[in-house]
């Protein structure tokens, strides 16, 4: 007898008949995928287009503007230069002027360090805690809280370190002035702690929990464990953090702008002040420079340069990162 596409010949395991379908076999190979799926795999993989095609944009927008600047100012100046004096106006050639971009790079590089002495040390301590340390109500509490300084407007932290901390440290290392590199490096440092604490502890909290008991099991306490087997498991992710907070630190405009001041002068002494490239950057597109002028084709250059070292350090945490990276 036959029901639909249904049968009731042969032996039974239940009733006395089994049912054999004889209906069409259901398509599990790729071609049967969901309408919806193949419009997000279209919609993802034009995101990521795009933003290749953004990065593209960007590059061609510095490739004209730079060709007119190194017609004028030889590379070799240009990267080692010790002077820098580009500022407004159009009624001086190319000549009036020095263009050694040295000042601001080493200005630009000394509050990165100053900002990463303050924030790996304690985005790592704070990531240590909360993954091995606190309780899960605490955790639950303290990552948003540590993660509100994150969302702190840039232009609060540079008129903090300007008005609040400047005056402290002069008091302390004993100089004078309104500006120094000293205060907008602190200052940045606190403000990438949540970026290193956060990305550090999700890292760190991806580490199997057998390794912890494997390590307990063996006679290691808490903190044995956590610098030698969290640690270094969790490493790929904890460079990652490192590198990322470093990109931020380099690309910071409104605390130095602020803080940092806006004359350009190669210094080693971080109780000075000193323009950094996205201070220079900030100070000259925010007022008129007449485009076509010297100074225009200065903003290209060193917002070239800032791309390049930008990139840098994005391949060098690609490298760390694949070398270092575990899979459990």
């Amino acid at each position: 007898m036959t029901v639909g596409h249904r049968t009731t010949d042969g032996p039974s395991t239940a009733g006395g008949h089994p049912v054999v379908w004889q209906g069409e076999p259901a398509d599990l190979s790729a071609r049967s995928a969901r309408v919806g799926e193949r419009i997000i795999k279209v919609v993802l993989m034009s995101s990521a287009f795009f933003s290749v095609i953004v990065t593209v944009g960007i590059v061609a927008s510095l490739v004209l503007p730079l060709g007119t600047f190194f017609q004028h100012v030889g590379l070799g100046e240009f990267l080692f230069g010790t002077e820098w004096t580009a500022a407004f106006g159009d009624k001086f050639t190319w000549d009036d002027k020095s263009w050694g971009v040295l000042p601001l790079v080493v200005s630009t590089l000394m509050i990165t360090l100053i900002a990463l002495a303050v924030a790996v040390p304690l985005g790592l301590g704070v990531a240590i805690y909360l993954s091995e340390y606190a309780s899960p109500r605490v955790r639950k509490v303290l990552k948003p809280l540590l993660e509100i300084l994150a969302g702190i407007p840039t232009v609060v932290y540079g008129f903090l370190a300007l008005t609040a901390l400047t005056p402290i440290l002069g008091t302390i290392f004993e100089f004078q002035g309104i500006y120094t590199n000293l205060a907008p490096g602190i200052v940045m440092g606190f403000m990438i702690v949540p970026t290193v604490a956060s990305l550090s502890e999700d890292a760190m909290s991806a580490v199997p929990l057998a390794l912890r008991q494997g390590s307990y099991a063996l006679g290691a306490n808490r903190m044995q464990t956590t610098l030698r087997v969290v640690f270094p498991a969790a490493l790929s992710g904890i460079v990652a953090a490192i590198v990322l907070g470093i990109s931020r630190a380099v690309g910071e405009t409104m605390i130095v702008t602020i803080a940092a001041g806006s004359k350009a002068h190669l210094s080693f002494d971080p109780r000075e002040g000193a323009q950094t490239m996205t201070g220079f950057i900030a100070q000259i597109a925010s007022g008129d420079a007449p485009q076509g002028s010297p100074v225009y084709y200065s903003l290209f250059a060193v917002g070239a340069l800032l791309f390049v070292i930008t990139l840098v350090i994005n391949m060098i945490s690609i490298r760390l990162v694949r070398k270092y990276r575990q899979a459990y």
